[in-house]
């Protein structure tokens, strides 16, 4: 089941969201040139501090409401909701048809723009301080919806959340603009992409692969990758060219001390030791990293230690470096 758009609405909202964002103009065509999705460390963002874009362009009812919605989902964005609700109905505030009463050309109703057949299967259990009945113009209804669909179509623990966006509206250029929106509602990410870092676009251009199959000695999007492969091809994007291999990457890269904060882009190796490095993951915050793992397995978003020394399954992180120094 997927919630529908009204194709004419949503630019509208777009449109008032990027200037009031000022710097989403310049955002979308930095992600455009990297061809990355814009999530960065967007997957570690249940706790994110919401930037001044937010609090200006969000009622704070709703912010509030976005964040609460958005715990019910581990891995699930507060501020993805938060885009996806600007996107569709300007938080709610849209006097456009289908908002606040009836249904738009597409059939979609309410603050989040979901078909009625969508709402109904998502809409219970009642949220607190919910209608009772549940109605898709409640706006506590009508987001906690939206975050259990997301959820339900790839959201959950980060599994997939480009597809989750993706079946809110079946157009890539939806999901896109959700994610470089979500990005200027997080302050440190606002800050980290307004900065155009070259560990940023890699981030974001790495997570675009998530759901891509491990293939050994794979580098290509949409086949496959192996763990050094996925790091070399997102550093391309970002400028920097670095070695194929594991090794060679641990080798050539700039070593961090244990007093240096990580940083989304930075590199961890793992292995037996500094001459025995058997894999890499590129950090993207929060104690995650995306990585291509073993065979069998797609690009994923994981857990991961990043203490040199710490056990990780049947080796050590090695070390952990910056590849733009």
């Amino acid at each position: 089941m997927s919630i529908a758009l009204d194709e004419t609405a949503a630019s509208g909202f777009a449109t008032k969201a990027a200037a009031a964002a000022g710097g989403l103009v310049i955002l979308v065509a930095l992600l455009a040139a990297g061809a990355g999705a814009g999530i960065a460390s967007l997957l570690g963002a249940a706790a994110a501090t919401p930037s001044a874009t937010a609090t200006s362009a969000i009622p704070p009812a709703m912010l509030a409401l976005y964040q609460q919605a958005a715990t019910t989902c581990p891995g699930l964005p507060w501020t993805v909701l938060a885009a996806i609700g600007t996107i569709e109905s300007d938080n709610g505030q849209s006097t456009l048809p289908g908002v606040q009463s009836g249904a738009n050309s597409a059939g979609a109703e309410g603050d989040m723009q979901e078909l009625a057949s969508t709402f109904a299967e998502y809409d219970t259990p009642v949220p607190p301080g919910g209608a009772n009945p549940p109605s898709p113009y409640d706006p506590t209804d009508a987001v906690y919806a939206a975050a259990r669909m997301l959820c339900a179509n790839g959201a959950a623990n980060g599994a997939n959340l480009n597809q989750a966006i993706f079946d809110y509206n079946h157009a890539t250029w939806y999901v896109n603009e959700v994610l470089a929106l979500a990005q200027t509602y997080d302050q440190t990410e606002a800050q980290t992409v307004a900065a155009g870092t070259a560990g940023g676009v890699a981030v974001d251009w790495a997570l675009a692969q998530v759901g891509t199959p491990y293939i050994w000695g794979g580098e290509t999007p949409g086949v496959g990758f192996d763990c050094s492969g996925l790091v070399q091809a997102a550093y391309k994007v970002a400028g920097i060219s670095l070695p194929r291999v594991a090794q060679d990457q641990y080798d050539g890269t700039a070593k961090l001390g244990p007093d240096d904060p990580l940083q989304p882009g930075d590199l961890i190796f793992f292995g037996q030791g500094p001459t025995d490095v058997t894999h890499v993951g590129i950090y993207i915050g929060n104690g995650q990293m995306v990585d291509a793992p073993y065979t069998g397995a797609d690009v994923r978003v994981e857990t991961t230690p990043t203490t040199p020394g710490a056990q990780w399954g049947s080796d050590i992180v090695v070390g952990v470096t910056d590849p733009t120094k």
